[in-house]
């Protein structure tokens, strides 16, 4: 079984940045895929970034160039750096793992945490 726990979410002014963290329990962090996912109230939810088991990185467009991700498999820990944020970033966000390694399908993902809670004001 695998746990993941968000941090680092708020209330932060447009323009302004936050660093969410995931911490992934288990012996095997280095195994998985580990992908962030967003919902904004009466919005599905969307695919945001995700970095692979070979430390490959992808983001949706509508991040690109403005948030980061990265892995500390020392600490078990992946970092979603979100800068130059907008109020249209305001969600939920939530990391999950995959042992598909690199999927921006939700579906395919095993494992999530609860999410936590972003919030940008204009």
């Amino acid at each position: 079984q695998v746990q993941l726990v968000e941090s680092g979410g708020g209330l932060v002014q447009a323009g302004g940045s936050l660093r969410l963290s995931c911490a992934v329990s288990g012996r095997t962090f280095g195994s998985y895929g580990i992908g962030w996912f967003r919902q904004a109230p009466g919005k599905e939810r969307e695919f945001v970034a995700l970095i692979s088991r070979r430390d490959s990185t992808y983001y949706a467009d509508s991040v690109k160039g403005r948030f980061t991700i990265s892995r500390d498999n020392a600490k078990n820990t992946v970092l979603l750096q979100m800068n130059s944020l907008k109020p249209g970033d305001t969600a939920v966000y939530s990391c999950a793992a995959t042992y598909a390694s690199s999927t921006t399908v939700a579906a395919a993902y095993d494992f999530w945490g609860q999410g936590t809670q972003v919030t940008v004001s204009s």
